[in-house]
């Protein structure tokens, strides 16, 4: 393994001339401002380049150099911190209106009037909510690499696929490109709330599913966030530390 001492003598003295200097000048905490301004000008960073360069066996390419830094950087997730925190808000939304639906409390959406009848315009707007963050949540959840939430979404579309006669029925259609789902209003209006009810009402219903599913994937994104963690500059909680991105980032 070749390091620093495959540098000639004349190299090492250029970038470490000014260390040591007894003209140097200091303030009362210590500091050495000749030190200093070496390391503002970025010598020691070029010689950490250059001495990564050859660890990795290529002294010429700086993309070398921050693969050899990389190579000792902690595991980390496949996906960004701001895909993964996307994907939770996500699958979080979308599991909280399906709860909406397939609840069966005195107060459910489902629940009827004194006369017996469905709110059909509450439905409709909790089901339009439940659709528009079902697709926010595969758009979010796209961007993904980790195999885990991949699974895990492609398990929620096989749940509407198997469904996709009796949505249809009530006037919400899957996109045969993208998996997304649309809602014709005119349609669900019209439709007999009681299908409606038994699609999305209940435990064993397609909303329960759905929410069981979009829980994993939001569990699923948890787990990936939190491989490695740090503080940042700001003292906010972020995700994904690479060590090596970060010293490069700075020459």
């Amino acid at each position: 393994m070749r390091g620093i001492s495959s540098y000639d003598s004349s190299s090492i003295s250029m970038l470490f001339s000014s260390l040591g200097s007894s003209n140097s000048g200091s303030d009362l905490l210590g500091i050495n401002y000749s030190d200093y301004n070496s390391i503002k000008s970025g010598a020691y960073g070029k010689l950490m380049r250059s001495y990564y360069a050859l660890e990795s066996g290529d002294g010429s390419s700086k993309t070398s150099a921050k693969d050899a830094v990389r190579k000792t950087s902690t595991a980390l997730s496949r996906d960004s911190s701001r895909t993964l925190a996307g994907i939770e808000e996500a699958a979080t939304d979308l599991t909280d209106t399906a709860k909406s639906l397939y609840s069966r409390k005195s107060n459910s959406v489902f629940s009827k009037d004194s006369k017996g009848n469905y709110n059909t315009d509450k439905i409709y707007d909790t089901v339009s909510d439940f659709v528009e963050n079902y697709n926010s949540l595969l758009s979010a959840a796209g961007k993904s690499d980790t195999t885990r939430i991949q699974n895990a979404v492609d398990s929620m579309t096989n749940t509407t696929k198997m469904n996709e006669d009796a949505l249809k029925k009530i006037g919400i259609t899957i996109d045969s490109k993208n998996g997304t789902l649309g809602i014709n209003e005119d349609t669900f209006k019209s439709a007999d709330m009681s299908d409606v009810k038994t699609l999305f009402n209940g435990t064993g219903s397609f909303a329960y599913g759905v929410a069981t599913q979009s829980s994993m994937i939001d569990s699923y994104a948890q787990s990936e966030a939190s491989k490695s963690n740090t503080y940042g500059a700001s003292g906010k909680y972020n995700y994904n530390y690479n060590s090596g991105n970060i010293f490069y980032d700075s020459f």
